[in-house]
């Protein structure tokens, strides 16, 4: 009988923090809204309601609101394990609605329109609503359809091609891999901004791994595509990863960025310094083009590429007249890489500013180094660990214990491949993980 008294009442209880929940949501002003509920958008709502809490100054529940209109919400850092056979795509995504606590009001529809004179967004369905401190977490824009030909190959099982950068296309890349018995693999990388930049060689490496391991190296010629110049942006890692890639006898061309598909014939088109070429491929791997969301490009808090304008070091608008405005993560202007662990050091930092802002009217001394990671995979139980930031400087966290993280290491494969998700399901989107920092937030100097 108690049993059945006590699920009733926690029945109850959830029926009444839904309802709780719909009529947070229905306000018309905020004191904190949200824009996204991607890796940083989660991630920066709850530490600024614990930063607030923690101080003895609550805000109350439905004070900060998070705008998105996703059904779910996924772990992108995971599809390059999916794309390995390391991993079921559908861990890699939860129901948005079950991540966020009720002590945030979730507003599910996305903006149409940034209106930062009047302290407020308009959604897609007309709704305005008022803030008096906005954080842009929008994230970026895959752009597939740039590239003629791409979106019908990714759809036909028999193209050949495929990507790790979605969630509906992930577990092709492990197919199309294992599948390949001789040929041609192509492993491709744009020109220009995306999000975590040694992704598109990360499987890479794993292909090349997978087809020695099981017989098929002398079969299959494997090639990497960049649109950049080099391999990577930090020298450091970039003189590593060049190593590695001619000790396994990886080709390499450089500045050829993929312009368009034809899957009917097998081919990739490539523009040069020199013009454009075509390539034959058996596998072809795709990392697309990306760039800011449409509805920032031309809005009044973006600069003339469309990314957030901030302040690289306090993540607060570099328009003083635009002072209750912040941004974070992959929509912003700050010069680093992209990342997820770039989040994990960017949250603390605005989340101590706006605080200090509310509270006394001036921005703590908290300040972002430019801090990121990007864990890249060489093969099955090695990766190498680059962290660097701002300048392009190595910044990294495990050296002086395990040596230089240049060299790949199985210690940091298992936190790539169990520890990192782990982490990010249970402590960085409830806003409890700081990063190279741990479960310790970070102090600043006032």
């Amino acid at each position: 009988m108690l049993a059945l008294r006590s699920k009733a009442l926690m029945r109850s209880s959830r029926a009444a923090a839904r309802r709780w929940v719909s009529t947070a949501a229905d306000k018309d002003k905020f004191k904190v809204v949200v824009v996204g509920a991607g890796s940083g958008g989660l991630t920066i709502a709850n530490q600024i309601y614990n930063r607030f809490k923690s101080a003895g100054k609550a805000l109350n529940e439905g004070d900060i609101a998070i705008l998105d209109a996703a059904e779910y919400h996924y772990y992108q850092p995971g599809w390059t394990l999916v794309g390995a056979g390391l991993k079921n795509k559908d861990d890699t995504r939860r129901r948005l609605d079950s991540l966020i606590p009720p002590h945030l009001a979730h507003i599910a529809e996305n903006v149409k329109a940034f209106e930062p004179k009047s302290s407020s967004v308009t959604t897609t369905s007309g709704r305005k609503i008022s803030y008096e401190n906005l954080v842009v977490a929008t994230g970026l824009q895959t752009n597939w359809s740039t590239i003629p030909g791409l979106e019908k190959a990714l759809a036909d099982p028999a193209s050949g091609v495929s990507s790790i950068y979605s969630y509906n296309t992930c577990d092709k890349v492990w197919t199309d891999i294992d599948a390949l018995r001789s040929g041609k693999a192509i492993f491709t990388q744009p020109a220009g901004v995306i999000k975590c930049a040694g992704a598109p060689q990360k499987i890479m490496w794993m292909a090349w791994d997978r087809y020695q391991r099981t017989g098929r190296g002398d079969n299959v010629s494997i090639d990497f595509y960049t649109g950049m110049p080099s391999m990577f942006s930090v020298k450091k890692y970039s003189d590593a990863l060049n190593a590695l890639r001619q000790e396994r006898g990886v080709g390499a061309s450089f500045q050829h960025n993929l312009v368009s598909v034809n899957a009917d014939a097998h081919k990739a088109t490539f523009k040069t310094p020199d013009g454009t070429v075509d390539v034959d491929y058996t596998l072809l791997h795709v990392s697309p083009p990306m760039g800011p969301l449409e509805v920032l490009k031309g809005s009044p808090i973006a600069d003339e590429a469309g990314w957030v304008s901030v302040d690289k070091a306090t993540l607060r608008h570099t328009n003083p007249e635009l002072g209750n405005v912040w941004a974070l993560g992959d929509c912003s202007s700050l010069p680093t890489s992209k990342t997820a662990a770039a989040i994990t050091a960017q949250a603390p930092v605005l989340t101590e500013n706006l605080f200090s802002v509310v509270d006394t009217g001036k921005v703590a001394g908290a300040e972002y180094d430019g801090y990121t990671s990007c864990p890249l995979l060489t093969g099955y139980g090695k990766l190498m660990l680059a962290e660097f930031k701002y300048g392009l400087e190595p910044k990294e966290s495990f050296s002086s214990y395990l040596g230089d993280q240049a060299i790949p290491r199985t210690a940091y494969y298992y936190l790539k491949k169990d520890f990192f998700p782990y982490v990010y399901w249970n402590h960085m989107v409830k806003g409890n993980w700081f990063g190279s920092a741990g479960f310790v937030q970070p102090t600043y100097n006032q």
